[in-house]
C-alpha cells in the first residue's frame, strides 16, 4: 500500500531535490529526471549512480535469503519479537497524529504491528524482503539509509530494531545522521541493538546456552538459521560508551535506556522454543506445512515447518497463542528485573533537540 500522504515528504535521493512529480508509473525528479517506479507494494527510491563501500548481505544475497528465511507471512508479536514490540510501544508512546519511520524495516513486521497506532507508518529497506501483509498495510520504500529519500524534519518518530549491529562505524554514523535529519525537532528515535559487553549475570545465562549445545550435539536441533541471520554482525559499537557517542555525533540526545539481560529469554530461545520446534517440525505422520527450501539443513527445515504450522494456530488466538503470550511475558521479566543492569543488548530512546 502506498499512502498518497507520503508524496509531499519525498525528495530525490540522487540529487536531493524536492518535491518529486507524481506520475502514473512512479515519482520523477524535476532536476535529474530520474523516475523512481512504483513496484509491487513499494516505491523504488534507491539513489542512482551511488557507490558504497559497504553492502548489506541482505542486499547482496537477497535471492538466497528470500528462499531460506520464510519471511512472507507474519505471525503475531510473540516471544523475543513480542518483547521488542512491547518495549517499542511503551517507549515510543504512539500518537494518532504521528508520522513514523521504520528505518531498516526488514520484513516490516514491527511497522505492521504498530501501523494502527499512528497516522502513517513508513518502512524503508534496501532489500525487498517485505512480508505480504506489510505490502498491503504499510507504505514501503526500497531505499538506502545513508541517502534517505525524505525531506528534512519529515517524521515525528523513527525506530531501528536489530539494525546497528550489522554496520561498520562509518555506516552507523551515516545511518544515524540521516535518521536525525528526517526526524523533526523534538521527535524521538528508538533503537534496539547490542554491543560486545557481557551481562553481570552471564554465568547464569550461559547455563541455558550449555543445555542448548548438548541438544545440538545430540542432533535434536541446530541453530543454522540463527547463524545465517547473524552471520554479518559487526558490532562496531563495542561498548555502551560507543553507543552514546554515536548518537551524540548525530545530534541525538539520550533520554532513556533499558538493558536486556536475557536470563529467561535465553532459556526460552535455546531450550524451550527449540525443543518445541524440533517436535512440531517433524515430518513423520504430518501433512506438509508448505514449501520448505531444499538447500537448508535438516534442523533449519524443521524450524521452518514448525513455524508454518504454528502460524495457523496463532492467528486463531486459541490456547497455543495464549501459552506463547505467557512465555513472552516471562521473557519480558528480563527487562523489568534486570533492565537497569548494563549489558550488551539495549533499548535506547533518544531525542532530537528543538532548535
Amino acid at each position: 500500500m502506498i499512502n498518497h500522504h507520503i508524496f509531499p515528504l519525498l525528495q530525490c535521493p540522487t540529487c536531493r531535490v524536492r518535491p518529486l512529480i507524481v506520475e502514473t508509473g512512479g515519482v520523477r525528479c524535476p532536476r535529474c529526471q530520474t523516475l523512481y517506479p512504483f513496484c509491487d507494494g513499494y516505491i523504488d527510491l534507491m539513489p542512482r549512480g551511488a557507490e558504497f563501500d559497504y553492502v548489506s548481505k541482505y542486499v547482496s544475497d537477497e535471492e538466497q535469503l528470500a528462499a531460506e528465511l520464510d519471511y512472507r507471512e507474519l505471525a503475531p508479536p510473540l516471544l523475543a519479537a513480542g518483547v521488542r514490540d512491547r518495549m517499542l510501544r511503551r517507549l515510543m508512546r504512539w500518537s494518532k497524529n504521528d508520522v513514523a519511520l521504520d528505518n531498516g524495516c526488514g520484513t516490516a513486521k514491527h511497522a505492521v504491528w504498530n501501523a494502527k497506532y499512528v497516522k502513517m507508518m513508513v518502512g524503508t529497506d534496501p532489500a525487498t524482503l517485505f512480508a505480504d501483509e506489510a505490502a498491503r498495510t504499510v507504505t514501503l520504500t526500497k531505499a538506502d539509509s545513508r541517502l534517505l529519500p525524505f525531506a528534512d524534519n519529515s517524521f515525528d518518530k523513527v525506530f531501528a530494531i536489530d539494525i546497528l549491529e550489522h554496520f561498520p562505524l562509518p555506516v552507523i554514523d551515516a545511518y544515524l545522521a540521516e535518521s536525525a535529519r528526517v526526524l523533526r525537532p523534538g521527535g524521538r528515535m528508538l533503537a534496539f541493538s547490542n554491543t560486545r559487553e557481557r551481562s553481570p549475570i552471564q554465568p547464569l545465562i550461559d547455563i541455558s546456552r550449555h543445555i542448548g549445545r548438548l541438544f545440538v550435539k545430540a542432533g535434536i536441533y541446530d541453530f543454522e538459521r540463527e547463524k545465517l541471520r547473524k552471520s554479518d554482525h559487526v558490532k562496531a559499537l563495542e561498548r555502551w560508551e560507543d553507543v552514546v557517542a554515536a548518537f551524540e555525533r548525530a545530534g541525538l540526545r539520550p533520554v532513556k535506556v533499558v538493558f536486556w539481560n536475557s536470563l529467561f529469554t535465553t532459556f526460552v530461545e535455546h531450550v524451550l522454543m527449540k525443543l518445541g520446534e524440533s517436535i512440531i517440525g517433524r515430518t513423520r505422520g504430518r501433512k506438509p506445512a508448505g514449501d520448505v527450501p531444499t538447500r537448508v539443513s535438516a534442523g533449519a527445515a524443521r524450524e521452518i515447518r514448525a513455524r508454518q504450522r504454528m502460524r495457523a494456530h496463532l492467528r486463531a488466538k486459541g490456547p497455543v497463542y495464549y501459552a506463547l503470550l505467557a512465555v513472552t511475558l516471562l521473557m519480558e521479566l528480563d527487562l523489568w528485573l534486570f533492565g537497569w543492569m548494563r549489558c550488551g543488548s539495549y533499548f535506547i530512546l533518544v531525542e532530537k533537540p528543538r532548535q
